[in-house]
């Protein structure tokens, strides 16, 4: 193998490598958003569908659009501090932005399962 080869070997190990770890990050992320719960509802942000997208740069920022219940929801600077914080503390994470959008409008469509069953509006 000549070492052009091998360093086209090895890029393609490192990208591998860099593809993994970032896997990982959002799961643990995902992990640590089931950890926030709604202080209202009994059930995690991330279940109760409050969550509408994670995306986590090369560089290990993490990007949250998230909503809440209700746009007139008494807690929503506790409930999107508590993300900010939990998401900051994965190790890994350089730093978290928050996108709290009202569109489109949370239903309970946007629910788990488990958060349906939780909350017993399993049909």
């Amino acid at each position: 193998m000549g070492l052009k080869d091998w360093f086209k070997s090895r890029s393609a190990e490192i990208a591998e490598e860099d593809k993994e770890r970032k896997m990982r990050l959002e799961r643990d992320i995902i992990m640590a958003l089931r950890q926030v719960y709604d202080p209202e509802i009994p059930v995690n942000v991330y279940d109760l569908g409050l969550i509408y997208e994670v995306k986590v740069d090369d560089d290990h920022n993490v990007y949250i659009q998230m909503t809440l219940t209700a746009p007139n929801c008494p807690m929503a600077d506790y409930v999107v501090d508590q993300v900010k914080t939990a998401v900051e503390d994965v190790p890994g994470v350089v730093s978290v932005m928050i996108d709290l959008v009202f569109e489109p409008v949370w239903d309970r469509s946007r629910m788990s399962e488990e958060a349906l069953v939780e909350l017993g509006l399993d049909d």
